[in-house]
């Protein structure tokens, strides 16, 4: 193995010991095995379900049952390299693919690598995140940023990647309507990616009036600030009211996982359309099934993404 660090170096991570206690700890210096290659992290963004982590001690159905690092959303540089990697050198640029799937199983072998059941992703329970100086990863699932990719721009090719995802996972494309409920980060690259593919009108709605005037920068053809005292059925007409003939968009993507949110996005589909949730909530939701299911509306789910490399190469053109 060869590496650019000395052996001064000290190797340190953000730890979620439980919740509410995260802790800035010496953590041992990792050495690449075969096939893996060491990465001094530059850039590392804190999702949502990293707060979410630290504040209810589960994300999902992953709850947190031992200390464990947070963060998966990172870009760094290679800083020593194991046996058998050919593609990475020290000093190459890298964004790191949080995922480590199994490239064995059925689901890998169809291409669905991101729902491989063997699947480790970086920060979700039990597995470690990469919020530390350095750690080691896989070559294979490590992407080349080119020279105009800042580190910070390279942290956000995970989010990207979920946010293309979502625009692939209804199919929402040129000239067709989609709603995006949440301006959070995730909602606002949704709204990025949609506006580059020239889906047309977009609708982004949030509670805050802050973020919905950023999505208006961003380029939001309608923006909707819910008001959280009225019913869900009075947002979604107040939704349908901005398409035509009060018909409701051809596709949703609920990005926040409030419930109340999804169940408006869902009323706000127009018959026949999509609606997608993105965001991450309660386990167990109330949803009005008779609503989609008489009016032919399917109902669909996303989970983290796949193909990582055209991300990169994605953000490379500046979307």
């Amino acid at each position: 193995m060869a590496a650019s660090h000395t052996n001064s170096d000290k190797n340190y991570g953000v730890l979620l010991n439980k919740i509410n206690d995260l802790q800035v700890v010496e953590i041992p210096m990792p050495s690449p095995s075969a096939g893996e290659v060491q990465v001094q992290v530059k850039a590392t963004g804190i999702c949502g379900s990293d707060v979410h982590l630290w504040k209810y001690g589960e994300i999902g159905i992953f709850p947190v049952t031992q200390p464990q690092l947070l963060g998966h959303e990172s870009a760094g540089v290679v800083t020593a390299v194991g046996p058998d990697v050919t593609d990475l050198q020290i000093g190459d640029r890298v964004a790191i693919e949080a995922g480590i799937p199994c490239s064995r199983c059925d689901q890998c072998m169809m291409g669905r690598y991101h729902l491989c059941p063997d699947m480790v992703f970086k920060s979700t329970p039990p597995h470690d995140g990469l919020l530390a100086k350095y750690i080691t990863h896989p070559a294979r699932w490590l992407h080349k940023l080119p020279d105009n990719v800042s580190f910070e721009e390279g942290a956000l090719v995970e989010p990207l990647s979920v946010a293309i995802a979502a625009i692939e996972r209804v199919g929402a494309s040129f000239g067709r309507s989609l709603l995006v409920t949440g301006c959070g980060p995730i909602g606002l690259m949704v709204l990025a990616v949609a506006k580059a593919v020239g889906v047309s009108p977009v609708i982004m709605t949030d509670v805050q009036p802050g973020r919905l005037e950023y999505a208006e920068k961003m380029g939001a053809d309608f923006t909707y600030q819910v008001n959280p005292r009225l019913a869900d059925v009075d947002v979604a007409r107040d939704i349908r009211a901005l398409t035509p003939n009060g018909e409701g968009v051809e596709f949703a993507l609920e990005c926040t996982g409030i419930e109340s949110s999804f169940r408006a996005a869902i009323m706000a589909t127009r018959d026949a359309g999509t609606c997608c949730l993105v965001g991450v909530g309660k386990n167990d939701q109330t949803l009005p099934v008779n609503n989609f299911a008489m009016r032919e509306v399917d109902i669909r789910g996303l989970f983290h993404y796949s193909t990582g490399a055209i991300k990169v190469q994605i953000l490379n053109n500046s979307i």
